[in-house]
């Protein structure tokens, strides 16, 4: 009979493409990974993956079971916190997935939720909106914070969390160090380092060029905002960036922000989970914790 043990080495092996390392995340001996993965195979009668003394890849019968494997395990996750959760406080860990632009949002979210559940503990890690998404739907995480207006993940339910703007990083010693706003063609026309379009804020603020007839050319580009700080920091650079930073850099010395001249509609952030019946508790819990730092 197929065991949930055995659909853990297969999501396992799938996600880590590594034998030996899937072997030492699920604690067992690589035989005994394999031989659970042979009885696995033997029972839905097809090979799942290709091998060759190493990882190959998923046949398309493996990729064909690979998301039902991941719910399964995720419900029988679901259900063992449901039913410890009906008798005592919430334990384990909660597992969060955020957008770069939302993540000086997990500090207060997490310092609420740890105070108000002694018995949890919080994973914080970042994500595309995408991978949340598909992380949300495959039981891999609890709650996102993302965007609420921009490629938002279906099915989900959300509290809004913040509406963001843009704001105009430069040193403070800088030509443009004095001041307290801009305007979008004057920062257009900066030596700017931005993030790459592959980045769901880059896209967001490369449409807001558009619509007011300029186009972004940046002299860099990164996939963290540490990376353009530090830029920035070292001179030459000018950023825009998520006005969720702005407490971050507040105190620096070396940093000088000023607001971009937006007559847009800001962009909601917020925590989404997955409408699901029954909510899981975990989704509960991030859901009242949301709505109390919303005032809802």
């Amino acid at each position: 009979m197929m065991h949930p043990r055995q659909l853990r080495y297969f999501v396992t092996i799938a996600r880590l493409r590594h034998f030996a390392n899937a072997a030492q995340e699920c604690g067992v001996s690589q035989p005994t990974l394999s031989a659970g993965l042979s009885a696995l195979e033997r029972e839905v009668g097809h090979r799942l993956i290709e091998r060759d003394r190493r990882f190959v890849g998923l046949t398309a019968h493996g990729e064909a079971m690979l998301p039902w494997a991941e719910q399964i395990l995720g419900a029988v996750a679901g259900m063992t916190s449901s039913v410890a959760a009906s008798s005592a406080a919430i334990t384990g860990q909660f597992a969060l997935a955020a957008i770069p632009a939302a993540l000086p949002l997990a500090g207060q979210f997490g310092e609420t939720l740890l105070k108000r559940h002694s018995g949890l503990s919080l994973a914080v890690r970042s994500a595309t909106s995408r991978e949340i998404e598909r992380a949300l739907n495959n039981f891999e995480c609890d709650a996102g914070l993302t965007y609420l207006d921009h490629e938002t993940p279906a099915n989900v339910l959300s509290v809004p969390l913040h509406a963001e703007r843009y704001l105009f990083v430069t040193r403070a010693d800088g030509p443009l160090g004095n001041l307290t706003e801009i305007g979008w063609e004057e920062a257009s026309a900066q030596p700017l380092c931005l993030l790459h379009q592959g980045m769901q804020f880059r896209r967001i603020l490369d449409a807001r060029m558009l619509d007011r007839g300029l186009a972004i050319t940046p002299r860099a580009v990164a996939d963290s905002y540490v990376t353009l700080f530090d830029l920035v920091r070292s001179g030459g650079f000018c950023t825009i960036v998520p006005d969720t930073y702005a407490t971050l850099l507040a105190g620096l010395q070396w940093a000088r922000c000023a607001v971009l001249d937006d007559g847009d509609e800001p962009r909601r952030i917020g925590l989404v989970v997955v409408n699901r019946v029954p909510l899981s508790p975990m989704a509960s819990t991030a859901l009242a914790v949301a709505r109390s730092l919303a005032g809802v």
